[in-house]
């Protein structure tokens, strides 16, 4: 259940209308990187963590319940940018909200003319912030239901991505206004994308293995090729050369992609090269890690008779499993591939022993 507090997490305050600013903040209100997205995207993903992860489940619902908090910050600074807040402003007070702004022709003129890049302002809501980006386009769930795929090694790097993005639109608004106050709200909301991201990373890295993404391996004749597939100026680095970061296979550069799809009838007549990995070990991974996958979901609820969501004695024993699985160390890297998960079991078993 929800229970709302009426004082926002953080004291939003502006120093003066600003119908334009009102505009470009809207699409951390109804945008594809806002607020409304987080707190949807991370609220639909919980659902299907409650029974193998409580403690993600635990997680994702904290973090939507403040993102929900956040669009309530965005909402809040937004109608106090479209309405007279200082005490100049107050003479007008026998007027409606949005028509405070509106002394005066040019006054009028002028603030229409900021409102049109998001006319619903003036016309639709009435000087309150509609769940719409800044160009006026619908707030949708296409924004995120892509982002809700039912495994945990994908959504928790979506998460992680989406608070990069949320991130960086914060610090393009913050070029947009020279308001004191609402520079210290837009850099606590950036701020907390930068710990939401830290959030999610260590939440991943507790999930051993997650690399790859999902449960099935990739095929090892394809996984370190890197195909130079544009012409002029190429570059060498890590991500083509040396050993891979995280299946630690060397890299093979194919200079001339074409001839090499030629030569190997378009791809099939490739063998693992530069790797110790092969395609029995393979397919013995994607049954061990499909087992564990499994394990874990079905280990943590009834397959048969009634099922209930708030169930404290399952949930118990669900907690002790999942406390006895976070006890093993993570890396500082989040992406924790088979073999590195094995190394951190075998040193926790010694460490037990």
């Amino acid at each position: 259940m929800f229970y709302h507090v009426k004082d926002l997490q953080f004291n939003a305050r502006v120093s003066r209308p600003d119908p334009a600013f009102a505009t470009l903040l809207l699409e951390q209100f109804g945008g594809a990187n806002g607020e409304l997205a987080a707190a949807l995207r991370y609220f639909g993903q919980a659902f299907g963590a409650k029974i193998p992860y409580p403690d993600k489940y635990d997680l994702l619902m904290d973090i939507a319940t403040e993102e929900f908090s956040h669009l309530e910050i965005v909402g809040a600074t937004i109608q106090m940018l479209l309405t007279g807040i200082n005490g100049d402003l107050k003479d007008a007070a026998e007027k409606s909200e949005i028509m405070q702004l509106l002394n005066g022709r040019g006054a009028k003129e002028e603030v229409i003319h900021k409102g049109m890049t998001a006319p619903q302002f003036l016309v639709c809501s009435g000087g309150s912030p509609a769940y719409t980006n800044s160009q006026g386009v619908p707030w949708t769930a296409a924004y995120i239901n892509g982002d809700m795929q039912g495994d945990l090694t994908a959504d928790l790097r979506s998460d992680m991505g989406a608070e990069t993005r949320a991130k960086m639109v914060y610090e393009y608004l913050l070029q947009f206004t020279d308001d004191p106050f609402v520079k210290e709200s837009l850099q606590f909301l950036m701020t907390r994308e930068v710990a939401h991201f830290q959030m999610f990373e260590a939440a991943l890295s507790t999930i051993q293995p997650n690399f790859p993404m999902g449960t099935l391996q990739p095929d090892p004749r394809y996984t370190n090729s890197y195909f130079n597939m544009s012409t002029g100026n190429d570059f060498r680095g890590p991500w083509n050369e040396g050993r891979s970061t995280q299946m630690e296979e060397t890299f093979r550069y194919i200079e001339d992609p074409i001839q090499h799809v030629m030569e190997t009838n378009g791809l099939l007549a490739t063998d693992p090269q530069e790797t110790n990995k092969s395609l029995t070990e393979m397919e013995k991974l994607n049954r061990s890690v499909g087992r564990q996958r499994r394990d874990e979901v079905d280990g943590a609820a009834p397959l048969n008779g009634p099922q209930q969501w708030n169930d404290p004695e399952r949930e118990s024993i669900t907690a002790r499993i999942v406390i006895a699985r976070n006890a093993i160390p993570t890396e500082k890297d989040a992406n924790i591939t088979i073999r590195e998960a094995e190394k951190q079991k075998n040193k926790k078993r010694k460490r037990d022993e």
